[in-house]
Order: structure tokens, then sequence, then C-alpha cells
């Protein structure tokens, strides 16, 4: 696993390691069942405080990319498919809260590639 943390970036260093982690671990660079290092660990590799990586872990468990497994360690989980199925139901949520609002599907589409406009170009 290489990461890289860039301090004149504008994103935080958590969320540096978190995009990271994530993007490996989807594209297949980290496969699923990758025991990923300590927070400490990493931390200490990356010049890092264990805060600023714990923060991180825990963002990436949230979305599922991550499983802590006690004192076994952090591995990478099968995230794809969960993240997917996540994904589907915040879209269909979307679609329906839309429609109920009186929304057309071009109206409903703009505002949801707007938001997504915002949030990839972040």
């Amino acid at each position: 696993m290489t990461l890289k943390i860039h301090i004149d970036d504008s994103a935080p260093p958590y969320e540096q390691v978190r995009v990271q982690i994530s993007e490996q671990a989807r594209s297949g660079v980290l496969p699923v069942g990758h025991r990923l290092p300590t927070v400490r660990g990493l931390a200490q590799t990356l010049g890092l405080a264990a805060n600023t990586v714990a923060k991180a872990y825990r963002a990436l468990e949230a979305d599922g990319v991550i499983e802590t497994r006690g004192r076994n360690g952090t591995f990478v989980a099968a995230a794809g498919s969960a993240a997917e199925r996540e994904v589907a139901a915040a879209a269909r949520a979307y679609a329906e809260r839309a429609r109920r609002l009186g929304l057309d599907e071009d109206a409903a589409l703009a505002a949801a590639r707007d938001a997504l406009r915002a949030a990839y170009e972040a």
C-alpha cells in the first residue's frame, strides 16, 4: 500500500488517507482481505498524528471499505457490492423524495448532476 500526503493540498490529511485507501481498495490494488497497517504504524510511516489516521479509518469503516476485527486487525472489506447497494438505496430514496416534492425527471436529474459535480470537484 502506497500513500502520499501532500501538506499543500486543500484536502485535510485524514481525507487524503481516506480517499487513497478507498481508491486502492475499489481498484483492486488492495485486495479484499488485505490487512492494513495499524493506526499507529500508518501514522508513523506517513508522519501524521495517530488521531488523523484513526479518523480516516473510522470514515472508511463507515463507508464499508474496511472492517476492523478487534485484535486481529483492520482489513479491506468486500466494499464494492456493499457500496453499490448503499448508493442504489440512496438513489431510490432521492428519486422518491423528488417525485413527492413534485419535481419532474429532468429537474431531479439536474439537481443530482449538480450535487455530484460539486462533490467530485471538491
